[in-house]
């Protein structure tokens, strides 16, 4: 059976201090729910302690905001009456832009407007994937070692990967080496991820101690990363510019934690019409998209920070390529049918909900099964 892990609240039932809200009705209930238990005397699940620990911090974070910033806060209430959520914003999905442009930047997830990697990228990630083997704590090719698979993000991230982190559990046909560890936290944004002496990392260590594995065994890696806007907003190409440099970060970072990191697969965020907030609006989110298209084609084009080819020089970064593409343009969607919904975003219309989450993580299950350079690695044998 597949291990899964989450970061958990270790605390006693009868001490569990359960948040008066949350951002959407679906999280509202299980509050309640929780409480119940509590009120109860019943014990509460590890799962349900994870649930309260992303409130909180979730919660605290934008007290915090509030208290120490409340000019961000009266900031954010007029960017929310000067741009009322829109169900569609008419801007064309990287994969439907192909070889057209989106303010001089070519679409495509690839160079070239391409969907699909280049031959010799391809080739380069299959050479990756077969080397992908259980490993022992020191990172030994063992019968009974393990596959890392961990996730890299935010408060979004934490929320789908968790759901997914649920499929894989039920999953048989997935490999029984297979560890999937949740590295991705509320309140951390790219920023912090990318300095390898944030809190960020002493959080992932602690996950991994509970998981029961090393360093030396985290072979692949699922990043979608973004950061707050608050404070001033560069035209474009400017905020994806800098997005574009932390994800670079976070790759050093992560192959210098994780000695046998072979591959790192990059998605950006869902849809944000529908956001009631300026920490992460359109046109932002799609824009973002650029950022992870940027990093890759670095590593396409040979740029020797992101050389993962020891026969070039020293290497710096795993093999990267996109996962799976989220991004749609809301209820209008995009040429494969995905779409976003109203329903499928929280109350603030920028963390996903129960039904959002659930989406997510069956595109990235969908995608790991199915991509060349991850089913060998991902399904048992």
């Amino acid at each position: 059976m597949i291990k899964t892990f989450v970061g958990i609240l270790i605390v006693a039932a009868s001490l569990i201090s359960v948040p008066a809200v949350a951002q959407n009705p679906e999280d509202q209930k299980k509050i309640q729910e929780i409480r119940a238990k509590r009120d109860r005397g019943e014990q509460i699940s590890a799962e349900d302690r994870a649930f309260i620990q992303r409130m909180t911090a979730q919660q605290n974070q934008k007290g915090a905001q509030q208290k120490q910033n409340p000019q961000r806060a009266a900031q954010n209430e007029k960017w929310v009456k000067e741009h009322p959520p829109r169900e569609s914003t008419g801007m064309i999905a990287l994969t439907d832009l192909g070889k057209g442009t989106y303010k001089g930047e070519q679409g495509g997830l690839y160079p070239g407007g391409e969907n699909v990697p280049p031959p010799a990228h391809l080739k380069a990630g299959l050479r990756m994937a077969q080397q992908i083997v259980p490993l022992d704590r020191d990172g030994k090719a063992s019968p009974d070692g393990k596959i890392v698979l961990m996730s890299a993000g935010v408060s979004n991230t934490t929320m789908e990967f968790q759901f997914f982190q649920k499929l894989a559990a039920a999953d048989k046909a997935l490999n029984p080496h297979l560890v999937v560890v949740d590295g991705a936290q509320p309140g951390q944004a790219a920023d912090q991820a990318a300095n390898p002496q944030s809190n960020y990392w002493r959080v992932v260590d602690q996950r991994m101690s509970t998981a029961g594995v090393s360093n030396a065994q985290v072979q692949a890696l699922w990043i979608k990363e973004t950061y707050p806007l608050y404070d001033g907003q560069l035209p474009f190409p400017g905020e994806a510019k800098k997005l574009q440099g932390w994800l670079v970060d976070i790759l050093h970072t992560t192959k210098a934690r994780f000695p046998n990191l072979k591959i790192a697969y990059l998605s950006s965020r869902v849809y944000a019409g529908f956001a009631l907030s300026a920490a992460n609006p359109e046109p932002f989110a799609y824009e973002f998209g650029f950022s992870n298209k940027w990093v890759i084609a670095d590593q396409i084009a040979g740029k020797p920070e992101l050389n993962c080819d020891p026969a070039k020089g020293a290497v710096r970064a795993p093999w990267i390529a996109w996962g799976p593409y989220m991004w749609a343009d809301g209820v209008k969607g995009r040429k494969d049918g995905l779409v976003w919904l109203r329903e499928e975003l929280g109350q603030d219309g920028m963390h996903p909900s129960n039904s959002g989450r659930e989406k997510v993580a069956k595109l990235l299950m969908e995608f790991l099964k199915t991509d060349q350079t991850a089913k060998s690695w991902f399904l048992g044998r």
